[in-house]
């Protein structure tokens, strides 16, 4: 029986100096993970980029309305109601009709695509859009 074991270990040892002869190591090359990066040099999480808004320049605003008077009344209250700072503007965006709303850059970000969504369910006819700020005339 101990000479079974020993015929076994020297074959297993054999087999194995057999097997790496077949197959030697071999330093692969590693390409840097900055090559794939390209000009992205860091992670940014979609809420950290503008709220999930498209980006846009500094001299464009979020405006939101397209509703009646009442409903811009009810829509106001609701912002508020969601730390949501608004001026109501003088005239629509061109090509609009209906009362709007300008949202301050400072609460831009509060107003994200869930946001938007849940007011649209509750204001049938609400729109949202991205204009030239020298374009609006607030009425505050």
């Amino acid at each position: 029986m101990r000479w079974l074991f020993l015929l076994l270990v020297v074959l297993n040892v054999g087999y194995y100096a057999w097997h790496q002869h077949e197959a030697p190591l071999r330093v692969k090359d590693v390409t840097p993970l900055s090559l794939y990066k390209g000009g992205q040099q860091e992670i940014r999480l979609v809420r950290e980029s503008a709220g999930g808004m498209p980006s846009r320049k500094r001299d464009e605003c979020l405006v939101v309305g397209g509703v009646t008077e009442n409903q811009m009344q009810s829509l106001r209250q609701r912002l508020v109601s969601l730390d949501i700072a608004t001026e109501r503007t003088r005239s629509a965006p061109p090509g609009e009709q209906g009362f709007w709303l300008v949202v301050t850059a400072q609460s831009e970000r509060l107003l994200d695509q869930p946001v938007l969504l849940s007011l649209s369910k509750d204001f049938k006819d609400l729109k949202h859009k991205i204009i030239l700020c020298e374009g609006v005339a607030t009425a505050d």
